[in-house]
């Protein structure tokens, strides 16, 4: 009987003192070739009875490692200005996660006051489509880092290591990815030292002071104001002058006065509590306490959903496969989208049909105020589609409305602060919007995914401060020409500082309908409208901040207004159904009959299957889970290639200004380049987590002993065996 195992034992051993030679006398191994080895050995004692290897190895990890010591010098990334080295060690392997084979590339880890660094000792083999300014793909900020494990995945909760410290690291990141470290290899001295440094940098409390966005802004030359690249010269209305609201005002015809009263800051750190002294009548209220989860069961859902995305290894991710939709369903994270979209729902009803203003508080009144008052926008006015429209809306309901997005991030790793990601809830129920009624939302699902990600990046002043009191006295008092003018940090409107020209193309939807001009001859019939809605805190006086304080405040706000409440409305709560009211469900389904108008009112819908998981934010980072040629991303890749090709075409005519004739041939040129891009572009093997993803970080997979073998004698080499793509791997669909 014939066995492929003894023959391929000795086809093994009748080439092994070629492949020695080869080896030993390669200035450089890379670790593909260092694994065929490895695997090799494995293979021929496969199947038989003794434990004892074939063949021994003759070079070794510790052996690489002082051959190349000599001659190699030790690697940094780039840094940014102000950007110091706190330490760094040489020699770390940094894994994979293809299986649990251990098998990586060695580099040197570095930790700065912005980030922790690995830098490969392998060349790059190709530049990423998507390639962020501040970090690369083997970078995590600082304010990125989740959790740290050691040894035994045991948490590291900070502190200093008294006798040894982990010989293994792990790192979760708040956006999802995972990295795994060795430390075994490096000289002792330095991995205890780099270890130490990580925990401290990342998880030890700090002062605001310490983040980087101050040492970055004090060695930069920021100008201050900021341009959008690729959005005409409209810019993003950032609300923080009496200019920027009247301008709001007269755009959406609201009947609210602009006072300046605490422009100083001196009534309150927020700039809408002033909103109280005016006159409100006929109001509804929403006290979103009584009926929304509580910020601390956000924060408890999210930590048990995000668990099923922070993957170590292909094994783990398999092993989880089978359970995995009804875990997702109970951790609550989905329900509590659907809960915040079914509560702006019945916001809009109020606000549609019976043209009643609606008046909406909570404890704190800039945390589930701030999510629900910016869907109902959203949802009403086609404005906040826009890219630039919907930056508008974030500065205006969450930085100017006051959330508190230093203590929700907690960047400080305080422990008396009240973490929970507030944000990202908003940005998973706009995503929800965004993926049921795509064309009308300009922006695209990668830019709501940067979005996300650039909460942790501690560069902008965006997601820095509790409110624009705070970030105004800051800046001034860290300014380092205080008589001059208050230190100049960029927003994170400023793509630019993260991306190039080509990059931010991918942040525009291509299947975006723009509205048509509308012809003024054409008078519209007059239709009263409800008056212009905010977020509104429960009080306007300056008082000390304690528990309680907002919410006896809206009581009696509520009685003085003789106001009703939404709430008398609502149905008993029900597991299998929204919370829905007949006259919104009566709403909703006369809304359904209407033609869909992509510029006029949007609603979602609420049915279980509707609410999906944000596939690309969540899933990028496994390999496994994409899928290899696409999926909807190749189709958006080729239709904004296209759009871009008719959009030159369009320019061109237009900047001649002759007939289509006479511009044929002048465009002809740029037709046939862009064609070449496209076809270009087609040959890539995309896969569903494009752009962050790219093609050849698909794992490496080992291929079953008969076709090891047939490679073996086709080559003749086994480094060429880590070009071959495995073909037989599985193919894993969302």
């Amino acid at each position: 009987m014939f066995d492929g195992r003894v023959l391929l034992k000795q086809v093994i051993l009748l080439f092994w003192p070629l492949i020695s030679t080869w080896v030993q006398g390669a200035e450089k191994i890379d670790s593909c070739q260092l694994q065929v080895l490895e695997m090799l050995s494995s293979l021929g004692s496969a199947g038989g009875k003794s434990a004892k290897p074939s063949f021994v190895s003759y070079v070794t990890p510790e052996e690489i490692k002082s051959e190349k010591e000599p001659s190699r010098k030790e690697k940094h990334p780039d840094l940014l200005p102000g950007e110091v080295v706190f330490c760094s060690a040489s020699t770390v392997l940094k894994y994979t996660q293809d299986d649990l084979s251990q098998r990586g590339v060695f580099g040197v880890l570095l930790c700065t006051n912005f980030r922790v660094s690995f830098v490969s000792d392998e060349e790059p083999t190709e530049e990423m489509l998507f390639k962020n300014k501040l970090y690369g793909e083997n970078d995590i900020p600082l304010s990125c880092v989740d959790n740290i494990y050691g040894d035994k995945r045991k948490l590291i909760t900070g502190g200093l290591v008294k006798n040894k410290y982990p010989s293994k690291m792990i790192i979760h990141c708040k956006d999802l990815r995972v990295f795994q470290f060795s430390l075994s290899f490096s000289k002792e001295e330095d991995a205890k030292k780099i270890f130490q440094g990580i925990v401290h940098h990342c998880l030890e409390p700090k002062s605001l002071r310490c983040l980087f966005a101050f040492s970055y802004c004090e060695n930069t030359s920021y100008p201050g104001s900021y341009t959008v690249e690729n959005t005409s010269k409209k810019q993003t209305v950032m609300f923080d002058s009496v200019e920027d609201w009247t301008q709001d005002m007269k755009r959406t015809k609201g009947n609210c006065r602009v006072v300046s009263e605490n422009s100083n800051f001196e009534l309150s750190p927020k700039m809408l509590t002033a909103v109280a002294h005016n006159h409100l009548y006929s109001v509804k209220t929403e006290d979103l306490s009584d009926t929304l989860p509580t910020v601390q069961d956000i924060l408890l859902s999210y930590n048990k959903f995000k668990q099923f995305f922070l993957i170590d290894n292909t094994t783990e991710f398999w092993m989880s496969d089978m359970k995995w939709f009804s875990s997702l369903d109970n951790c609550g994270w989905l329900d509590i989208i659907r809960q915040c979209l079914q509560k702006a729902v019945e916001v809009v009803e109020s606000l549609e049909k019976e043209n009643t203003n609606v008046l909406i508080m909570e404890e704190g009144g800039s945390d589930l105020c701030c999510v629900v008052s910016s869907l109902v926008q959203l949802m009403l006015d086609p404005y906040y589609r826009t890219l630039l429209g919907f930056q508008s809306l974030v500065q205006k309901e969450w930085v100017a409305g006051g959330h508190a997005f230093l203590d929700r991030s907690n960047h400080l790793h305080l422990k008396d602060k009240v973490e929970s990601p507030v944000f990202l809830l908003f940005l998973e129920c706009v995503w929800q919007l965004q993926q049921q009624h795509g064309p009308a939302f300009q922006f695209s699902e990668t830019y709501l995914t940067v979005l996300s990600d650039s909460v942790h990046v501690p560069v902008f002043t965006t997601f820095l401060f509790n409110n624009d009191g705070h970030r105004d006295s800051l800046l001034r008092a860290e300014s380092p020409h205080t008589q001059r003018s208050p230190l100049n940090c960029p927003t994170v409107w400023d793509w630019s500082v993260q991306f190039d020209c080509k990059a931010q193309d991918l942040f525009t939807n291509p299947l975006y309908t723009e509205k048509p001009k509308q012809d003024t001859s054409v008078r519209k019939s007059y239709r009263p409208r409800h008056l212009r809605q905010l977020s509104l805190p429960s009080s306007a006086f300056k008082t000390p901040p304690k528990k309680g304080f907002f919410k006896d405040e809206a009581d009696n706000l509520k009685k003085i207004l003789g106001v009703k409440r939404l709430s008398r409305w609502m149905l008993s709560p029900s597991s299998d159904s929204p919370q829905t009211s007949s006259s919104v469900r009566e709403f909703y389904e006369a809304w359904q009959t209407k033609p869909l108008d992509y510029h006029g009112l949007l609603l979602p819908c609420l049915d279980g299957p509707s609410i999906r998981v944000w596939m690309q934010r969540y899933l990028r980072w496994i390999h496994d889970v994409q899928i290899l040629g696409g999926g909807p991303v190749a189709m958006l890749s080729k239709v904004s290639e296209i759009l871009g090709e008719v959009q030159e075409l369009q320019r061109q005519l237009d900047r001649h200004g002759c007939t289509l004739t006479s511009n044929h041939k002048g465009a002809r040129p740029r037709a046939k380049t862009a064609a070449a891009v496209i076809a270009a572009r087609s040959s890539v093997r995309l896969s569903s987590s494009f752009p962050f993803v790219t093609s050849r970080n698909w794992a490496f997979k080992p291929a079953i002993p008969t076709s090891l073998l047939q490679s073996l004698m086709v080559t003749g080499m086994p480094g060429n065996l880590a070009d071959r793509e495995d073909d037989g791997g599985p193919e894993s669909l969302v």
